[in-house]
């Protein structure tokens, strides 16, 4: 798939050149609540380029081929951003492991068979105000209908208001709030809002 708006392309699939590039972007977006468990930097950056599925993104380019954003999504084949123990232990050694592993497993969401899910979206500081993650949002949901999906679902964190009113703004209805009580200390957040938006059927 490859969709032009003016300038930027959101095409499927992270080229390979562009992995370590997309690994720093991920971490700067999301590395606010997950700093005290996957940090630090460099050992995160070394976790995501390994677990890295470039087959489960889709990347908003220039003309150039410069990176732009991205938005990754879970199948039941895998995660844009998951891996599991064995990378983990790869990166942070059997001790990182024991305790980094089961704090991770309190934020992991299941695959869900009835929505689409989304597993990040990130847009670089030169792109923002420039309409690339509304673009990201439209392809991801282009790519649930081609799936068979009726529904997309994402989960955003209380303290990212931005993100939240984008959603909303786009038709993203929040159907669930959970709460981290005492882990809040450890993540930097106190909930996660889950949302859901119905899907128009694929025109032909």
């Amino acid at each position: 798939m490859t969709v032009r708006t003016g300038r930027v392309q959101i095409v499927a699939g992270l080229p390979a050149p562009l992995l370590d590039e997309a690994a720093a972007l991920y971490w700067q977006a999301f590395g606010g609540k997950l700093g005290r468990v996957m940090g630090p930097d460099d050992r995160a950056l070394r976790f995501l380029r390994r677990v890295i599925r470039r087959d489960h993104a889709l990347v908003a380019l220039d003309e150039t081929g410069a990176l732009l954003g991205l938005a990754g999504f879970k199948t039941p084949q895998g995660s844009f951003a998951g891996g599991d123990l064995s990378d983990m232990r790869a990166v942070y050694g059997l001790s990182g492991l024991l305790w980094r592993a089961p704090l991770l497993a309190l934020l992991s969401r299941e695959i869900d068979n009835d929505r689409f899910l989304l597993d990040g979206l990130c847009v670089t500081a030169r792109a923002r105000g420039l309409g690339i993650g509304t673009a990201l949002l439209s392809a991801i949901e282009e790519e649930a209908r081609a799936r068979g999906y009726a529904h997309v679902r994402l989960d955003v964190i209380d303290t990212n208001w931005r993100a939240r009113a984008l959603y909303a703004r786009l038709g993203y209805l929040a159907v669930k709030t959970e709460r981290l009580g005492l882990l809040r200390h450890v993540f930097g957040f106190a909930a996660a809002v889950t949302m859901v938006k119905p899907l128009s059927p694929q025109t032909s």
